[in-house]
């Protein structure tokens, strides 16, 4: 890791630098590759994600206004890429426009904590597609059912129910895998995601 401030390096990609740039691009892409890789089919297309969410950083870094984090402004174009590289998808487009959900159970603050996160990640991924995207989306990058619905083209209702659905299937795979145990008590589940 070079001394470079993180001011100096926004700086020099302002100006087209190429150390600067990848001084930004290694300080950044393993936790964005992580970030990724929990909306991606595969590491290649996680890659892809990053790649193409990089030259959206770097090509948009002049509207970088310094008002809140570097790393969140970052964070957000590579979430927003991913979207973008999902709604690509005929698959994703089927998964997210499933059956409104009526009468659900709903199981308030049921998905797991004291579990390792490489595990539960792995267990997100087993989820569909479109109930992968919306718990990525409200529990581990923060944003609300209305922004969600706005960034996947769905109704606010619609988000709500995938990611109930979401949250019970995760619990069932988890159950099922021996991760967790019934009853499920109340777990707060992104502390063990981390960032």
């Amino acid at each position: 890791m070079s001394g470079m401030t993180e001011e100096t390096i926004l700086q020099g990609c302002l100006q087209n630098n190429a150390n600067a740039q990848r001084e930004l691009y290694n300080r950044y892409s393993p936790k964005m590759l992580a970030v990724c890789y929990r909306f991606a089919h595969s590491r290649e297309d996680a890659e892809d994600m990053l790649q193409e969410g990089f030259i959206k950083v770097f090509t948009q870094i002049h509207t970088f206004r310094s008002q809140g984090a570097f790393e969140g402004w970052i964070r957000r174009i590579i979430v927003h890429t991913c979207i973008n590289h999902l709604k690509k998808n005929k698959r994703f487009n089927e998964s997210v426009d499933l059956i409104h959900a009526t009468s659900l159970q709903v199981r308030e603050d049921s998905v797991p904590s004291i579990v390792q996160a490489k595990q539960i990640s792995e267990c997100i991924r087993l989820l569909p597609i479109g109930y992968r995207t919306v718990l990525n989306l409200y529990a581990i990058e923060g944003y609300n059912h209305k922004e969600i619905a706005g960034m996947l083209d769905i109704e606010e209702s619609t988000s709500r129910s995938q990611y109930t659905r979401a949250k019970q299937m995760l619990e069932d795979i988890l159950i099922r895998k021996k991760i967790l145990q019934r009853p499920v008590k109340k777990f707060p589940f992104l502390s063990a995601f981390g960032q």
